[in-house]
């Protein structure tokens, strides 16, 4: 048994623990002392009333009531998978369980419906460590959805962090009003420029206008326009489709528009109810300190401290070098990083490498395929991302209209025959794709983009045409 593993003496606590649920456990799999039968659907699964009363106040609860389950022997769940249940009961009498991505949701799910906090606390763990881009504002949701502060603040912190890449996702697009503002209200927010805030609210409202535009009034006042260039303010934002005709927006930018000049309305005291919950004195709210608006914000987002860094990147680390205190550190120390690499920032400040051989024996059509990593500078770690086919070496890199091309270059197969063809990485789809190739195979050239164009210059060629 497990509890033989553990010393009484130095653990009595968690020698007990053990000792009494590997008993309870054994009374199960005996079908000793069984008082009591979950049926869902056509499944049952015989348990013990007094498990169930002290790992669910839901259960406990049940069977202290007047109700009819009290007194039956067999209690009918509904809207619940079986399978899932079954897992959540095997977990309550051996305390494993195996969560995977596909089916921790709907655990999480029902350890919320019958108030079962270990199992619930054990799926927000799972959560947190699981955070990546692609299921960030999806935890984020679920942890409003189950009243879950941790999980909530967790994710959230997670998306504020990565926000210039969260708002690329579509699941973005489908996010409530009051969701959004719980983002874009925070002062962790990384972004360099105020205006990137207001172009992603932008594009919300514009996923669906009709219902969206309503919710403006509030919305805007997560902006902190003081942040805005003026400049920028008069032509983009004074003037927008979604604003300019409608006089109660208007209205509010007006505020922003004087305090630019240098006139900020009197801040508003809480009311006594508001303050002290109404049982505050006159004196008291007499001394209480007003408020702004919350569109006259000024407080600084997080990424507008950021230092301007050079990386260089290799095999053994990577080292940031920053110009203006001339000193270097160390930014990861990951040794991931193909020898054989091209690397690439973009104009959001996105830093991918691309290059070196990566072996999957399970694919037998195209086993080789080439590294693609990112740069997440929050936990200065080089993120897999989906790799690239066609793997090659001498190729071109450069970025154009939201997407990254992989330009020619030499295949890495018998013959290394130069190529012509042309890779591209959608950075909203997350995707690759191949586009129109090159008139003329070609390596070993520089390739740089300007105003959407990609321009390939010199290099060499097999057919002696570079």
């Amino acid at each position: 048994m497990a509890a033989l593993t553990i010393d009484p003496t130095e653990q009595p606590r968690m020698y007990q623990q053990t000792l009494l649920q590997d008993g309870l456990c054994d009374l199960l799999e005996n079908d000793k002392f069984v008082d009591c039968v979950l049926k869902i659907n056509d499944r049952e699964f015989p348990c013990h009333r007094l498990v169930l009363a002290a790992s669910s106040p839901f259960f406990k609860a049940m069977f202290l009531s007047d109700l009819e389950e009290r007194k039956k022997r067999e209690i009918i769940l509904r809207d619940v998978n079986p399978d899932v249940m079954g897992m959540i009961l095997r977990y309550l009498y051996t305390s494993d369980i195996s969560l995977t991505e596909q089916n921790v949701q709907d655990i999480f799910m029902v350890a919320n419906m019958y108030q079962i906090p270990s199992i619930f606390s054990v799926c927000v763990s799972y959560l947190q460590e699981k955070l990546v881009l692609g299921n960030c504002l999806a935890i984020f949701r679920l942890g409003l959805l189950l009243d879950c502060p941790r999980l909530t603040l967790t994710a959230r912190e997670f998306i504020c962090e990565r926000y210039q890449l969260v708002v690329r996702d579509q699941d973005f697009l489908q996010l409530g009003p009051s969701e959004l503002a719980l983002i874009i209200t925070s002062d962790a927010l990384n972004v360099e420029r105020e205006e990137q805030v207001f172009e992603s609210l932008m594009d919300w409202v514009g996923h669906d206008q009709k219902s969206r535009v309503k919710d403006l009034s509030e919305l805007l006042h997560c902006v902190r326009f003081r942040l805005i260039p003026v400049d920028y303010f008069n032509e983009k934002v004074e003037r927008h489709q979604y604003l300019r005709f409608n006089q109660d927006l208007v209205k509010e930018l007006e505020l922003v528009k004087d305090a630019h000049r240098g006139r900020l309305p009197k801040p508003k005291r809480l009311s006594k109810d508001e303050a002290k919950g109404g049982d505050g004195s006159e004196e008291e709210e007499d001394d209480e300190e007003g408020y702004l608006p919350g569109i006259l914000n000024n407080n600084p987002r997080f990424g507008m401290f950021e230092l301007d860094l050079i990386l260089m990147v290799s095999n053994t680390g990577t080292v940031a070098y920053d110009p203006v205190g001339n000193e270097c550190f160390m930014a990861s120390e990951s040794t991931e990083i193909p020898k054989n690499h091209s690397s690439l920032v973009t104009d959001q400040n996105q830093i991918f490498v691309v290059g070196g051989l990566l072996y999957n024996d399970e694919d037998k059509d195209e086993p080789f395929k080439s590294y693609f990593l990112q740069f997440d500078p929050v936990s200065s770690e080089w993120l897999g991302m989906p790799s690239q086919p066609n793997p090659r070496c001498l190729f071109g890199l450069t970025e154009a209209e939201n997407s990254i091309f992989v330009v020619g270059g030499k295949e890495l197969k018998d013959g290394e025959h130069a190529l012509n063809s042309v890779m591209i990485y959608d950075r909203q789809s997350f995707k690759w794709g191949e586009s129109d190739p090159l008139p003329y195979e070609v390596y070993g050239h520089g390739t740089v983009s300007h105003k959407g164009l990609v321009y390939v210059i010199g290099g060499k060629s097999e057919s002696k045409h570079a």
